[in-house]
Order: C-alpha cells, then structure tokens, then sequence
C-alpha cells in the first residue's frame, strides 16, 4: 500500500509554489493585494504535510501491508486529526492568496502561482477525502 500519486505529487509541487510564493511577495510587495505570508505559511505546510506522509509511509501503510490493521486505530485517530489541521492550513492559504483571484494586471508568475495552488488545493482534499472516507473505514474494518 503506497500512496506515491498523491505524496510524489505534493512533494514535487510544493516546492515550486514556494518558490513562486516568495518570488510574487518579493516583486509585488508594494501591491496593496500582494499575498503577504503566503511563502511562509507553504513553508510551514510543507513542513506539516511531508511529517504527516512521513508516519502513512512509515508507520500506517506497512502496518496495514503486514495485516495489522487492529492495530492502525490509534495511527488513524493521529492522522484523521491531522487531516482536520490541513484543513485549516488550506482555509488560511486561500485567504492569504485572495481565493486564488490575481488581481487584475497580475504577472504571469501571480497568474500562474494561483492557478498552482488551486490545484494543490483540490489534490490535498481529495488526498484526504480518499483516506478519511475510503482507507481509514476499510482498513478499520479488516
């Protein structure tokens, strides 16, 4: 059991959202609408985010590929709880880049920066749509 589609994905993403982030914060910052923290908040949620696949790669997923899976209740518990947090990090990323709208006139970078974490946005919520609803029910009940 892996979850290579989602995780090589958040990994390979992440960092060049960040790095468009800070690039967009550091040109615009005299723009009233410039997304002032948005670098450091994804920075703080790659952080949370790569510890959270981090205990599904090492803990959870070969726990339940070893047929453990009465004793994933409490690594689910974490995880679930975990999801809720991701959650919230995504809520403020979306306040913090103005619900993904790039202000008129907008660089192709700001343009381009907002469409990426849009996306980053629905894949992290399908992430945990597919775990919370499809995984974690299924693998409580083996």
């Amino acid at each position: 059991m892996r979850d290579d589609h989602f995780h090589a994905g958040h990994r390979q993403e992440l960092p060049r959202l960040l790095a468009m982030a800070a690039k967009v914060e550091h040109v615009h910052a005299d723009k009233p609408d410039c997304p002032r923290g948005l670098a450091a908040h994804l920075q703080a949620m790659t952080g949370r985010l790569e510890q959270h696949m981090q205990k599904e790669e090492t803990v959870l997923f070969p726990m339940l590929m070893a047929g453990a899976a009465a004793r994933a209740v409490a690594p689910i518990q974490v995880l679930t709880a975990e999801h809720e947090e991701h959650g919230r990090d995504l809520a403020r990323l979306r306040t913090l880049a103005h619900a993904f709208v790039p202000p008129p006139g907008a660089c192709g970078t700001w343009r381009a920066l907002y469409l990426g974490l849009a996306e980053f946005e629905r894949a992290i919520m399908e992430h945990i749509h597919l775990e919370n609803h499809v995984l974690f029910p299924g693998a409580l009940r083996a």
